[in-house]
């Protein structure tokens, strides 16, 4: 009979797993993130997020953040649009064209060369986020995917995979957030310092 964990014994367990996952590799690919994301607000690039589920709710989390709390002390924070906020076109494009086309019809029409996607999933596999990395790729926008579990397709299609490869959806979804989030205080502490120093044309 397998012995129950009581909520302390989960709680540290699970806090055990999440440190764990912290020490993976992925790690240190959220550097080229936080430098892709700078060079973004230099360049006025903007960049789209995208996932199902949790993972949508994530992408629009993290928008919120990159608007607002990445550019409070350089006055300007990122152009940002979570894919997943607007549900009269998520609805329209999945009835019309397929769910998994919602997010790859919106890069069709809103991205150009240059501008970033990044992919939030645990598995990598669902359709509309690999259709999503493919419609980018073939835009030229600098593709980014935050992954758990093997990673799936978009690990194999993402410029740029942040891959955490742990067989657990919420602490996947807790990486998400954590990546965006030092990517999100580097770039407050770092935007002024940008904006006072431009790049020239």
């Amino acid at each position: 009979m397998v012995q129950e964990l009581n909520m302390h014994e989960h709680a540290r367990a699970y806090a055990e797993r999440l440190s764990q996952a912290l020490n993976l590799s992925a790690m240190n690919e959220v550097p080229i993130l936080g430098d892709a994301l700078m060079e973004a607000w230099r360049t006025d690039r903007a960049v789209y997020l995208c996932g199902n589920g949790g993972s949508a709710g994530n992408a629009g989390h993290i928008a919120n953040d990159f608007l607002l709390g990445a550019g409070r002390r350089a006055g300007r924070g990122l152009r940002v649009e979570a894919l997943s906020a607007n549900p009269a076109v998520l609805t329209a494009l999945a009835n019309d064209l397929g769910y998994d086309q919602i997010y790859a019809e919106q890069i069709k029409v809103k991205a150009n060369p240059g501008d970033i996607l990044i992919v939030l999933s645990g598995s990598g596999n669902s359709p509309n986020v690999v259709k999503a990395l493919e419609v980018g790729n073939a835009k030229n926008m600098k593709t980014f995917a935050i992954l758990g579990f093997s990673g799936g397709r978009c690990k194999a299609l993402a410029h740029h995979p942040i891959h955490f490869a742990i067989d657990d959806m919420q602490i996947a979804e807790d990486l998400q957030l954590v990546v965006a989030h030092i990517c999100m205080q580097w770039l407050n502490m770092h935007l002024p310092q940008a904006e006072a120093t431009p790049e020239s044309n």
